[in-house]
Formats: C-alpha cells, sequence, structure tokens
C-alpha cells in the first residue's frame, strides 16, 4: 500500500522547478500532499505541478523570485487562500557562481546572497507569520555540509549557507522562549546529482563537478520528508556530510590547507567548458529540467549513514545484538 502519510497537508516548497526542489516535490505528492510550487521557471513549474496532479494532489504552481519578500509574501497568501492552511514550508531555493573569490563580480556575490540566504529567511517569515497564531506547523530550512566547512571556489554560497546555520540557531532560540509549537529544523546536505551543476555562473576553464561522492536528489528528499514527519533539530545526509562538519570542528586548519590543495581540480571535469554556456543567476534557463544533473554513473542512491540516522531504533538494535554476541563467544571462549 502506497505510504500517505502527508494525505491532505499543505506543503509549500521554494525552488521547486528542478534539480532537489523537483525531486522533493515528487516525494511529498507521492505521500498525498497538496503542494505550493514556488520558482522562477514556468516551464519547470507546470511540468513539477503536473507531476503532483498525476500523483492524485492539488498543486499551485507561482512564479517566484525568492530574494523578494513581497513576492514570497503574495505566494503564501495565495496559497492558503486556494490550498489551505500551510502545514509545512521547505526553504530549498539556491543559486550559486563557481570561481576564486578575487574574480567574484560583487553584484554576483550579493545575487546569491539574496537569493540563497536571504530567500531562507523571507520564506521562513512568511511562513511564521501564518504558522504562529496557529501555534503548529513546521519549517525546513535546506542546508549543506557547507553550512559548516567552505571551500574554495565557492565563496558566495558556502558563506550563504553558514548564514543560513547562524539564523536557524537564533530563531530556534526565540521559538523556545515563546514555548511555540513549531517546529524549526535543517537538514545538511552532501554533493549531489542536482541540475545545480549546469546551471550555475561559472568563472572555471573547465565544466564544473560536485566534490567528492555525490548522491541522488532523491536521497536528500526522502530525509527532508523523513524529519518533516519526525521533528528533530538537524540531519546530516550522507557520510561525507558527518565527516566534514566533524573534521571541521576537529582539524579545522589541516582542511584549509588540504582543500586548498585538491578543492580546485576535485570541482571540475577534464572538460573545457562551452564558451556560450549560459547560466541561471538572474533569469531562469527556458525549459523544464528535471531534477537529475548529468553525473548518473558517479551518484549513490542510497545513504547508509541516512538510514541509520533515520531508523535508530533499528539501529541500535543491532548494536546491541551485535555486542550481545560478542559477549556470549568471548564468554565461551573464556569459560
Amino acid at each position: 500500500m502506497e505510504n500517505k502519510e502527508f494525505e491532505g497537508k499543505v506543503v509549500v516548497v521554494t525552488g521547486a522547478s528542478a534539480g532537489l526542489g523537483r525531486a522533493i516535490v515528487r516525494e511529498f505528492a507521492r505521500q498525498g500532499a497538496n503542494l505550493g510550487l514556488l520558482a522562477r521557471g514556468i516551464e519547470g513549474l507546470e511540468g513539477a505541478k503536473k507531476e503532483v496532479e498525476e500523483y492524485g494532489g492539488k498543486a499551485l504552481a507561482i512564479p517566484t523570485d525568492v530574494s523578494d519578500p513581497e513576492q514570497i509574501e503574495a505566494a503564501a497568501e495565495q496559497i492558503e487562500n486556494e490550498l489551505g492552511p500551510i502545514d509545512i514550508w521547505i526553504n530549498n531555493a539556491m543559486n550559486s557562481v563557481f570561481g576564486p573569490f578575487k574574480q567574484l563580480e560583487a553584484k554576483d556575490f550579493k545575487r546569491v546572497t539574496e537569493v540563497t540566504y536571504l530567500g531562507q529567511v523571507y520564506g521562513t517569515q512568511s511562513a511564521l507569520k501564518r504558522m504562529l497564531p496557529r501555534d503548529r506547523g513546521s519549517i525546513i530550512l535546506v542546508g549543506s555540509a557547507l553550512a559548516y566547512r567552505g571551500i574554495p571556489l565557492q565563496s558566495a554560497y558556502c558563506g550563504a549557507k553558514h548564514g543560513i546555520q547562524g539564523f536557524f540557531d537564533s530563531l530556534r532560540s526565540e521559538l523556545f522562549h515563546d514555548k511555540s509549537n513549531i517546529n524549526l529544523s535543517m537538514v545538511q546536505l552532501p554533493a549531489m546529482n542536482t541540475t545545480q551543476f549546469g546551471f550555475v555562473k561559472s568563472y572555471l576553464p573547465n565544466k564544473p563537478q560536485p566534490m567528492g561522492r555525490i548522491y541522488q536528489p532523491e536521497v536528500a528528499a526522502q530525509a527532508i520528508a523523513y524529519i518533516a514527519k519526525n521533528p528533530r533539530r538537524e540531519l546530516y545526509v550522507g557520510y561525507p556530510t558527518v565527516e566534514s562538519i566533524l573534521g571541521d570542528k576537529i582539524a579545522p586548519g589541516l582542511l584549509d590547507r588540504y582543500l586548498g590543495a585538491t578543492g580546485y581540480d576535485g570541482q571540475q571535469t577534464d572538460e573545457p567548458k562551452d564558451p556560450n554556456r549560459k547560466d541561471n543567476l538572474y533569469e531562469p534557463l527556458p525549459g523544464d529540467h528535471g531534477a537529475h544533473g548529468t553525473f548518473e554513473a558517479n551518484a549513490w542512491d542510497f545513504s547508509p549513514e541516512t538510514w541509520a540516522a533515520t531508523h535508530k531504533l533499528i539501529s541500535w538494535g543491532a548494536v546491541a545484538s551485535l555486542a550481545l554476541a560478542v559477549g556470549v563467544l568471548v564468554g565461551k571462549r573464556w569459560s
């Protein structure tokens, strides 16, 4: 029987037209939700809306630039008027620029910050405006391992994700002070096979690529659905995320040097960049681009670490059983 955990729930997804956002839309639609879809790309929004309807849900596609708080507020109002009270708001929209900081234009850095950081702030404001009077609802901020550990060539994006992390800490403290029942969570993600790497503005000589182990966007989408059903403060997706965050706590200076030596080549393929390559920094690229990027062959569709983190009862049971078995064997050996 199909899992319908979100039957009748109203879920808003920003950046819903492509990449991870599109995978999130599919996951919540599969589980019975009605969806408010926010993004700039009209064709991608219409494609996402069609997929929701194929699952039997209702969808409202609203062209929205999340860097504009008035557009987000108008979209939130329209969703509540047409779909009903918003139960879950997922701040996913992002964009980025690849290149050494010394080469970046100030306007590009500003644009990434406005979309990737302030877009989540504005989305949270509009969600809270409606959820606080009802004293219920969930808001999920989509973060990254890069919220803790910055890497070269992505200073604007890393700075924005760091900003989201600080904002998250502050707002959660305020909600606890107010004894609010609103759930605020953050999901930290690894490198993923999404459309991002074909969309971002790049100063690099070769085509950009994810660094390290790559996961399919469905892995992250399922984790986000899990935390929406089982609220917790934070969820790390993928072992590389855990490794990066813990590694930065233990030896940040060593990582500075290591990434300085490996981070440039690690984020580029051997294929030269197309000189006519277009990006979506200021305007969406035409077409419906779906969820996946061009790294299918190297992308994992399962994360053992994430499975363990979201099945703790089973995981701890397995650990206890293993410990018991080892104890029995050791006891027999020495008896």
